[in-house]
């Protein structure tokens, strides 16, 4: 443990004020340090605290307000924008402007700025009366532990980012029902079928507002795909040694290997059924990714596109095949095959909930301008990349009276929401911090949650906009720390930084 040296304040006083007048005199800390029995690294400590308790005793108040503020924005940048740990903040601090920052300072200023921005994210009432959320938990270090995040799926506004809690239906429950109290209505609500959001999202009464992600259902699939098709070259690569095989023991030599296959014929027969069922499950694939597409155009245009009824009809049959399909597998495939059905039945009831959500707006525009008028949209919204970009120009082709109901019918298929991909961005974005910190507390959280939120896009669609301004909570971008009450000074700096000699000779240099 460490002992205090038994000094009183007078006899510190003194001895600092030496080392401070003889500052010059070479040997004066080893003297000092032999003659009082005091380390010299307590000297030096002492020291810098009397020269720093000077500096903030004849520094105008004014100045050192700013320089704290500026201080106070250079950690919370280094922890939001440089991953940097609380160490890495005092490391950054010392070699970049040249100041000794204590950790304690650093923790003390990280945690009122995090009580800052929960203050800040608990004032924020969404515009939209019915919005759309993405919801998902990303798991911590504890087992069956881990951060719950809601975020909106049109803007990807962050509503509520949790610490480690117990992923359970309790704890969904009362985060959803503190947005609620928030002011957050949904309309929508996109999760990968969890067990524990689906019971929660029973009890607050928003079971029929569940959007399961189709990104999963995709995800599944294209791994049983994978394994069914690595199984096919798997067999194909080992017919030459088959056949090779066979022709040893037709010249009455023993096969060689334990287990050694000499049946050519039944090698290639099993060849041809596990590429029958690869074959089967890509088409299978192909057609559940085309009825889960925003867009299903029927087959001649005086059918129109397809209603939420006929796909839900389309994908009951393709559940039924591959239950066939996993029948007709071998059985080292067929369990795989069987986790794909799983998982694709379970998840039908909420598959569709976009599509439904489209019907009605597909219907009046149907009975408005007819079901191959509705069809040419639909193919023209398919190619919108190529034909648009935007959907402002993409109405612009078609003739004048039909623009109102092109506009609300694209609109619509825009704005619907059948994947909770934003709240996996935003686990991208929290796990370089949790790689660093290993845990992050509430503060920590919401610090990142306004950061994201006030962060203009630089490319892309949403290019010079912010979460917060796609919406509708702004129209003008501000600065995120300016929000937590850290104004940026636009006056000259208010800290004197002192840069190492060699590079203060390469700037006098330049």
């Amino acid at each position: 443990m460490h002992q205090r040296h038994c000094s009183t304040t007078e006899q510190r006083i003194h001895m600092v004020s030496e080392l401070i007048a003889d500052e010059r005199r070479y040997g004066s800390v080893s003297q000092m340090s032999s003659r009082h029995e005091v380390s010299r690294q307590t000297l030096y400590s002492w020291k810098e605290r009397a020269e720093q308790a000077l500096r903030e005793a004849f520094t105008p108040k004014s100045r050192q307000v700013q320089a704290d503020v500026e201080l106070e924005r250079a950690i919370l940048i280094l922890f939001v924008e440089g991953h940097a740990s609380y160490r890495g903040i005092q490391a950054c601090l010392k070699e970049l402007l040249g100041m000794q920052v204590s950790l304690g300072k650093i923790v003390e200023v990280m945690q009122e700025a995090g009580k800052r921005a929960q203050a800040w994210m608990s004032r924020q009432k969404p515009v939209e009366e019915d919005c759309a959320l993405a919801l998902d938990e990303q798991y911590a270090g504890k087992r069956a532990e881990g951060y719950l995040n809601v975020v909106d799926a049109h803007s990807s506004f962050v509503w509520a980012s949790v610490p480690p809690v117990a992923v359970d239906a309790e704890s969904w429950t009362l985060l959803l029902w503190y947005l609620q109290e928030q002011g957050v209505v949904w309309q929508t609500a996109a999760t990968d079928g969890g067990q524990a959001m689906q019971h929660a999202l029973d009890t607050v009464k928003a079971a029929s507002k569940q959007q399961r992600d189709t990104w999963h259902v995709f995800h599944l699939g294209s791994q049983v795909q994978g394994r069914v098709d690595r199984s096919v070259s798997k067999l194909q690569e080992q017919l030459p040694t088959v056949q090779r095989q066979a022709q040893r023991i037709a010249q009455g030599k023993k096969a060689l290997g334990v287990n050694p296959r000499t049946d050519v014929q039944a090698h290639e027969a099993e060849i041809k059924l596990v590429e029958y069922i690869a074959c089967g499950l890509s088409y299978l694939r192909g057609e559940m990714r085309r009825l889960l597409s925003m867009v299903v155009l029927a087959q001649t245009s005086r059918e129109g596109i397809l209603d939420s009824e006929s796909r839900q009809s389309e994908l009951e049959t393709i559940v039924h095949l591959l239950v066939e399909l996993s029948h007709d597998a071998p059985a080292s495939l067929a369990g795989e095959i069987r986790s794909l059905h799983k998982h694709l039945r379970l998840a039908l009831p909420n598959l569709l909930l976009f599509a439904r959500r489209l019907d009605l707006i597909q219907h009046q525009v149907a009975v408005e301008l007819g079901e191959e008028a509705v069809y040419l949209i639909g193919w023209a919204w398919q190619r919108r990349h190529l034909l648009g970009p935007s959907r402002t120009e993409l109405v612009k082709g078609f003739p004048p009276d039909w623009q109102p109901w092109v506009e609300q019918l694209l609109l619509a298929w825009d704005r619907a929401v059948r994947a909770s991909s934003v709240v996996e961005n935003w686990h991208s974005i929290l796990r370089p911090h949790l790689a660093v910190h290993r845990k992050l507390s509430a503060g920590m959280l919401a610090l990142l949650a306004v950061r994201h939120n006030h962060r203009v896009a630089p490319r892309g669609c949403h290019e010079g906009l912010s979460p917060m301004q796609r919406s509708g909570l702004t129209k003008q971008p501000t600065d995120w720390l300016s929000a937590l009450d850290y104004p940026p000074v636009s006056s000259a700096p208010a800290i004197r930084y002192s840069l190492p000699v060699k590079l203060q000779q390469e700037v006098l240099a330049a």
